[in-house]
């Protein structure tokens, strides 16, 4: 779909915004280089974010043999983002300020068979009204809630079209939500919000072409390519984790067998679990938070069950992770998302050298395979940045500002 020229100046803001953001304070002469826009560019869209009160004014720094370089810097009091993390077994969702340091968390458990879309519009819900009351902000401060929600999406209608874990078709989640949430609302899924949050934050920042792999229940990559967030044509890209990696393998719930999803998500690690010793104590078979938990203190004491389990784990993880490397030819490879985090180190050794039996010798030489170092979800975070977008689609309008095509308001009261 060919881009507008709105389309291509809310672009530019975000970057504008994005690098301050990054970088506070900084010269419009350092923003001109960073992002490759016409000083006279750049000067008119910091004066829309100062119009805005999103950035201010702090002061001057001296340049060589010329005037003093005005300096800005994000207004982190200038507004409040919410990102949404809605994951197969829990809702979390955080408030951030406009610099996105986190101001308040708040957390919902989801137990199994507590997936209709009303559930979890129930806890998304309470979880938001619980971090706006905790950060004490105004409803008028809230510049919009991203929400993250497993599987494909269509952005523009708020619809989540299928989410497999759940038997999810075509739920018009935004419109469920703005019955209970008075902010704007903007939707997408964890694969994009992984990878923008490493582009702002991780290990994916000052990197062109970079894979986030997400390894919780489900399993996907997020991707950066050139640049950018990769979508493809019909939001769908990076749905590698229901890519075969075994012939006529483990059933999925996409209706195939032998997805990566089966072998390397948090239900597929309990397989591999189970198959290696069924009586284990590491087992906890209706909880996969528990079960990775156990094998994460197992592994660091040295457990032999546990650490035969990760290699397992690593050698499919490994094989899917080279395809990536040799299909996308990426500078870095991130795993994210909970189960990386609680694996930590040990998953990651052994699948760099899981990698490297599989992936061609050229670009494995150019990849990167990190853990993400994002301190907060980067769920959260990604999703947050989602809103900011939607808010900055609005800046040098007259009119008041009203939600973009795939963001949903609460009707008045």
């Amino acid at each position: 779909m060919k881009r507008t020229s709105r389309d291509i100046r809310t672009a530019n803001r975000y970057e504008v915004l994005r690098q301050i953001i990054a970088e506070s304070p900084t010269s419009r002469q350092e923003l001109a280089a960073a992002t490759g826009l016409s000083l006279a560019t750049v000067a008119t869209l910091v004066g829309e974010l100062l119009d805005l009160r999103m950035i201010t004014e702090v002061g001057f720094e001296d340049s060589a043999g010329g005037r003093p370089r005005g300096l800005v810097a994000v207004n982190a009091s200038g507004g409040a983002l919410i990102g949404v993390d809605i994951a197969e077994t829990y809702v979390h969702v955080e408030l951030f300020d406009l610099a996105l340091n986190v101001l308040a968390r708040a957390d919902e458990d989801m137990r199994p068979g507590e997936s209709r879309p009303e559930q979890v519009v129930g806890h998304v819900a309470a979880a938001v009204g619980s971090v706006v009351a905790q950060a004490g902000v105004e409803a008028a401060r809230v510049l919009g809630v991203g929400v993250s929600v497993p599987g494909q999406v269509d952005r523009d209608s708020g619809v989540a079209e299928y989410a497999p874990n759940w038997d999810w078709h075509d739920v018009p989640l935004l419109d469920l939500l703005a019955e209970h949430i008075a902010y704007p609302l903007y939707l997408d899924n964890p694969l994009r919000a992984c990878a923008v949050a490493e582009l702002w934050f991780g290990a994916a920042r000052g990197r062109g072409d970079a894979v986030v792999v997400n390894l919780g229940t489900g399993v996907g990559a997020g991707l950066a390519l050139g640049g950018g967030l990769h979508r493809g044509v019909s939001n769908s890209a990076g749905e590698w984790g229901h890519t075969t990696l075994v012939l006529d393998g483990r059933p999925c719930h996409c209706g195939n067998h032998g997805c990566v999803e089966t072998y390397v998500g948090a239900p597929g690690i309990m397989r591999n679990l189970s198959e290696l010793d069924p009586a284990s104590a590491l087992l906890h078979p209706e909880d996969q938070t528990a079960t990775i938990d156990a094998l994460a203190r197992a592994v660091a004491g040295q457990d032999p069950v546990a650490f035969k389990v990760v290699q397992d784990t690593a050698r499919y993880l490994g094989a899917g992770i080279a395809d990536l490397v040799n299909l996308l030819n990426p500078e870095v490879v991130v795993l994210s998302s909970w189960v990386a985090a609680r694996l930590g180190e040990p998953l990651l050794d052994e699948v760099r050298r899981a990698v490297a039996r599989h992936a061609l010798r050229r670009p494995l030489a150019a990849t990167e395979i990190v853990l993400s170092p994002i301190p907060t979800d980067p769920v959260s975070l990604g999703a947050a940045t989602f809103a900011l977008e939607g808010a900055l689609q609005s800046v040098g309008q007259r009119t008041p500002r009203r939600p973009r095509a795939g963001s949903r308001t609460a009707p008045p009261a």
